[in-house]
C-alpha cells in the first residue's frame, strides 16, 4: 500500500478566503459608518425642507380658507360667529417628528415648520394682523383651527 502525501492546499485556500472576506467586511463597516452622515443625512434634510414647505403651505391655505368663510360679528348681534375645523397633517417627515408654530407680528405673519436645526417659514398672506393668529402643534393626531369673530366686527 502506498502512503499518501498530505497537502495543505485545501486548508490554506479556505483560510485565505476567510481572511480576505474578514478584512473586506471590516472596511465596508467602517465605510458605512463614516459615510452615513453624508449619504443619508443630507438627502433626509433636503426631503424634510421640501416637506416642511408643503406642510406650511397646506396649513396656510386652511387658515385662509377658514378666514374667507368665517362669520362676521355685527355690532347689533349678541351672538358671536364661531367656526372650527379639523385637519390632518403627516405624523412624521422622514420618520422624524416636527413642530408647527403660527406667529403673528406687526409685520410678519408666518407658519414655521421645524425640526432640530431645520426650519422653513411660510407666509400667512397678511391676515395675521387683522385676525391675531397664533398657536402651535405637532403632526400627531388631528389638529384644529378655531375662529372666533368677537374681535372682528363689520
Amino acid at each position: 500500500m502506498k502512503k499518501r502525501k498530505l497537502t495543505e492546499n485545501g486548508a490554506s485556500g479556505m483560510l485565505e478566503y476567510l481572511f480576505i472576506s474578514g478584512v473586506l467586511m471590516i472596511l465596508m463597516i467602517i465605510t458605512v459608518l463614516t459615510l452615513s452622515s453624508g449619504i443619508i443625512e443630507r438627502p433626509i434634510d433636503q426631503l424634510s425642507e421640501s416637506a416642511f414647505i408643503d406642510i406650511g403651505n397646506g396649513i396656510s391655505t386652511r387658515i385662509i380658507d377658514l378666514y374667507v368663510i368665517a362669520p362676521a360679528s355685527h355690532s347689533r348681534q349678541k351672538n358671536q360667529g364661531d367656526i372650527a375645523t379639523l385637519f390632518d397633517i403627516p405624523d412624521e417627515v422622514a420618520a422624524r417628528e416636527y413642530f408647527v408654530k403660527i406667529t403673528s407680528g406687526s409685520s410678519d405673519d408666518y407658519i414655521a415648520v421645524s425640526r432640530g436645526n431645520i426650519e422653513r417659514k411660510v407666509s400667512l398672506a397678511g391676515i395675521g394682523t387683522t385676525l391675531g393668529v397664533g398657536g402651535s402643534t405637532t403632526g400627531h393626531g388631528l389638529n384644529m383651527i378655531i375662529y372666533n369673530s368677537s374681535g372682528h366686527t363689520v
